[in-house]
């Protein structure tokens, strides 16, 4: 298994999304938590700050949408000294029948990942059915980067599979993170 493999919780709390990243042991247990994510709903431009804990007095690092409230906004990564680490978004147009997002860190070819069933995908359009599998994909020229599974609870919880470690962890756990909470928007 690979050291990047990780798993985002969903935290339930009125009025923010909140995250928990953990690293992983062998069988997907939770071994240490690797950060904390908020975002707060209703803002006009998307945006999500990671910290080392639930105390958040250190930043990791931080997702923001370019634009406010488009849908082809473009959102940038930055570490926690404001540098990009990279971007992500969601392309509109395939999106329309299988949700697809791009990522793109600088150096490394461009992650294209899609919901893993085209057949779910339509299906989620006209239905808001929360058991129905909602798992994504991630390649780059070919090459598998990154997969997302959810397993549905009363939080949801996802596992994320790393496959390509050039890439920056921090961009994949936003991307993982951005999955739950912008993809309906």
């Amino acid at each position: 298994m690979s050291g990047h493999n990780f798993l985002i919780k969903q935290r339930f709390a009125p009025m923010v999304n909140r995250y928990e990243i953990w690293s992983v042991d062998a069988r997907w247990q939770p071994t240490a938590m690797l950060g904390f994510a908020q975002q707060k709903r209703m803002k006009l431009r998307e945006e999500v700050t990671f910290y080392t804990d639930d105390s958040k007095r250190t930043v990791l690092f931080t997702f923001k949408a370019r634009n406010v409230l488009d849908i082809r906004s473009v959102v940038d990564v930055y570490d926690g000294a404001g540098r990009t680490i990279g971007e992500f978004h969601k392309d509109f147009a395939a999106s329309l029948l299988n949700s697809t997002w791009l990522i793109d860190q600088a150096g490394q070819p461009q992650v294209r990942g899609q919901e893993k069933s085209p057949l779910y995908a339509v299906i989620r359009r006209f239905t808001d059915l929360a058991f129905i599998p909602y798992d994504f994909v991630f390649f780059a020229q070919e090459r598998p980067v990154m997969e997302i599974v959810r397993k549905w609870g009363l939080r949801d919880t996802y596992r994320c599979t790393v496959t390509a470690e050039e890439y920056d962890p921090r961009l994949l756990q936003a991307v993982a993170v951005a999955l739950d909470a912008l993809q309906n928007r």
